[in-house]
């Protein structure tokens, strides 16, 4: 094994998930990720020709976002056709996982370039397009272990913690007014590009459209809870509502107290983002300096039910795997699928909040869901360079009850 070294990264703004109204809502996927792989190359830090694979990020991969958009995506790039693609399903985790894939090749010596990361157009292919919902409606696994909505997760998750709303609208407040000094300060500068019509060659998004600079405490308070309805869906054999469902796995929580809104969730947007991973022989012959390095990764599998507290012992994971604690690390980048996610990860690893998250998160910019990954390695590696720091943890919940983690240091 040897080391694998990130390059560079690029992502779009994140656009408004809304068709017809989001600004990118009128580009294809694949089109979408053409821009990113040209925006990357355009750089001259390496050639199309040289990449061994293009390892891709989609959940819902069907309609425009089947059909391997990964290949399709290179294609209409005018990459060389030699120029392979991949797709992958890791539900939020995609992005990142296809960094952490990338990262493994470059380091086994299979690969000497890779490019990875993810793409997700809400706006056109919307949540659940494919139909299967969070167990692939498999009857037989369902009557043995009901998977919950990932809302009612989130929820459950922050009854039994006892967080209160006012601790979840905290973070959503944080996120909003972190995410609005990075953009003021051009702190997502050096990896954004504007996104052109691919017809007309117009700028069509330049920044991140989703951030609501003028959110406020009261304006998040005022929100009701997005999941009370949801819960009381009838699901069961025996008519139990999904809330019950959730109870009946974990008793203790009493009474499910629905706490997450549209406010102190994350947001449903368009975007498209990747990484060059390069191996040490690729960095030596062709005299590339790269921005840093992968230093460890973990997945790990937690309660289905729960689903969305991973993120702490698959960042454990990686730390023993590198060597490190907590502490150790300068930046921590948790993933905003839910407010109540990130309190329990920080509560968990006992962390730092003024570490964690510091231009914001998806609450704020939204969460492309196989691109999201990929966007936050690079918004990491951005700001261990301008703040002048070395290590950075990445780290999300994701569908089914796993979570992934990704070590990076600055070289």
């Amino acid at each position: 094994m040897t080391r694998s070294y990130v390059i560079d990264s690029v992502r779009t703004p994140r656009g408004r998930g809304k068709a017809g109204k989001g600004a990118l809502s009128g580009i294809h996927p694949q089109e979408l990720l053409a821009q990113v792989l040209n925006a990357l190359e355009q750089r001259g830090v390496f050639s199309a020709g040289e990449v061994d694979d293009v390892i891709v990020g989609c959940v819902s991969q069907v309609g425009e976002q089947g059909a391997n958009i990964a290949r399709n995506a290179v294609l209409a790039a005018g990459w060389p056709i030699e120029v392979t693609g991949v797709s992958l399903n890791r539900f939020c985790a995609s992005g990142l996982q296809a960094v952490n894939f990338g990262a493994m090749a470059v380091a086994s010596g299979a690969m000497d370039l890779a490019v990875a990361g993810g793409v997700e157009s809400m706006s056109r292919v919307p949540m659940g397009a494919d139909g299967g919902g969070q167990d692939g409606n498999n009857l037989h696994l369902r009557e043995r272990l009901f998977q919950v909505p990932q809302g009612i997760s989130a929820d459950l998750i922050a009854t039994l913690e006892g967080f209160s709303r006012e601790e979840i609208d905290a973070v959503a407040l944080r996120s909003q007014k972190r995410a609005t000094r990075a953009i003021e300060e051009r702190r997502f500068a050096r990896s954004l590009f504007a996104v052109k019509d691919p017809r007309t060659g117009a700028a069509v998004l330049e920044s991140d459209e989703f951030p609501r600079p003028d959110t406020t405490a009261e304006g998040l308070a005022a929100l009701k809870p997005s999941f009370v309805g949801l819960g009381e869906v009838v699901a069961g054999p025996n008519g139990e509502t999904l809330d019950q469902i959730a109870l009946a796995a974990h008793p203790r929580a009493g009474a499910i107290k629905h706490l997450h809104t549209a406010g102190n969730s994350s947001g449903i947007v368009d975007g498209a983002g990747a990484v060059v991973l390069a191996s040490e022989r690729y960095v030596k012959e062709k005299g590339v300096k790269p921005r840093a390095r992968i230093r460890a990764m973990a997945t790990v599998g937690s309660d289905p039910v729960l689903m969305l507290t991973a993120p702490a012992p698959a960042s454990e994971k990686a730390l023993r795997l590198a060597g490190m604690k907590a502490r150790d690390i300068d930046l921590w980048e948790i993933n905003e699928a839910f407010a109540g996610v990130v309190l329990q990860t920080e509560r968990a690893l006992g962390i730092d909040p003024d570490r964690v998250n510091v231009n914001g998160g998806a609450i704020a910019l939204g969460h492309p869901l196989g691109a999201t990954g990929a966007m936050l390695l690079g918004t990491a590696l951005d700001e261990l360079e301008r703040s002048d720091r070395q290590t950075a943890l990445i780290t999300m919940c994701i569908g089914g009850g796993q979570g992934i983690a990704t070590i990076l240091e600055r070289i």
